[in-house]
């Protein structure tokens, strides 16, 4: 606890949604952070709240501003989920849920998101385990790599030191992107992000884009436009999750 917090009294990174204990900014920007990296995500983050600063704001948004905004982060679903579950939060009228089971019963919320939101919003004393934090863990704790993810959980747990798991988790990831790197470490994340060129994430992100401009266009035009093997599946998918609907023929946002 003292090796790294010290180093992060010292070294630690200046991010917007470091100066908030507001779970609705703290829930966005690990929203945005999923799969994204630190870097891009600062800029949106910023414009995002300026736009929409509560969680009333979110709810009342239309989906279409909403993916414009979006634009450029990649995986668009994940600023619909982002919505639904402040839809979900402001009807229960309850305020913003403090529990983790309660935080787990919205929509779009995992295991991970929710601890985050109840360490940095609330600094509650639950394992946050992320790439960094998992890598530091296994490193500095000398833990097999093949270790299970609920045991590298509860010995989470107990490294987190009494009323400081905010400042603790923010110090552990920094640790990790900064000094105990996977390239220093040798230690490898458990995922890693397929190749964007070519893949059904291009294509998703295209038809996305090419909507927004052209607000609407013919399975066919969007198909000779976005030749993929998997092209009906991906826009099936993509009707599924709500990022498109067809109308007469024609698919729109």
């Amino acid at each position: 606890q003292d090796k790294v917090l010290v180093w992060y009294a010292k070294h630690q990174r200046d991010l917007p949604w470091r100066k908030t204990r507001d779970p609705y900014k703290i829930l966005v920007s690990e929203v945005m952070l999923q799969q994204t990296q630190v870097d891009r995500v600062v800029k949106y983050y910023r414009h995002f709240l300026m736009k929409y600063p509560t969680l009333i704001d979110l709810a009342k948004a239309e989906k279409v501003e909403l993916l414009s905004m979006w634009q450029g982060l990649g995986y668009n679903n994940r600023v619909l989920r982002l919505q639904q579950m402040a839809l979900e939060i402001v009807k229960r009228k309850k305020g913003f849920p403090q529990k983790y089971e309660e935080l787990l019963e919205l929509p779009g919320i995992g295991p991970y998101t929710a601890r985050a939101v109840l360490a940095f919003a609330f600094n509650q004393e639950v394992p946050v385990v992320d790439t960094n934090i998992r890598r530091v863990l296994i490193v500095e704790l000398g833990i097999d790599e093949k270790i299970e993810v609920k045991e590298l959980e509860e010995v989470a747990l107990r490294c987190v030191p009494m009323g400081r798991s905010c400042e603790w988790h923010n110090a552990l990831m920094d640790y990790g992107a900064l000094v105990a790197t996977a390239h220093v470490t040798g230690v490898e994340s458990l995922s890693k992000q397929g190749v964007f060129e070519g893949s059904t994430r291009q294509v998703r992100s295209s038809i996305v884009k090419y909507l927004l401009e052209k607000k609407k266009a013919t399975l066919k035009e969007l198909r000779e436009k976005f030749m993929h093997e998997e092209f009906d599946a991906i826009v099936a998918k993509m009707m599924k999750e709500g990022l498109v609907k067809e109308n007469e023929g024609m698919l729109m946002l």
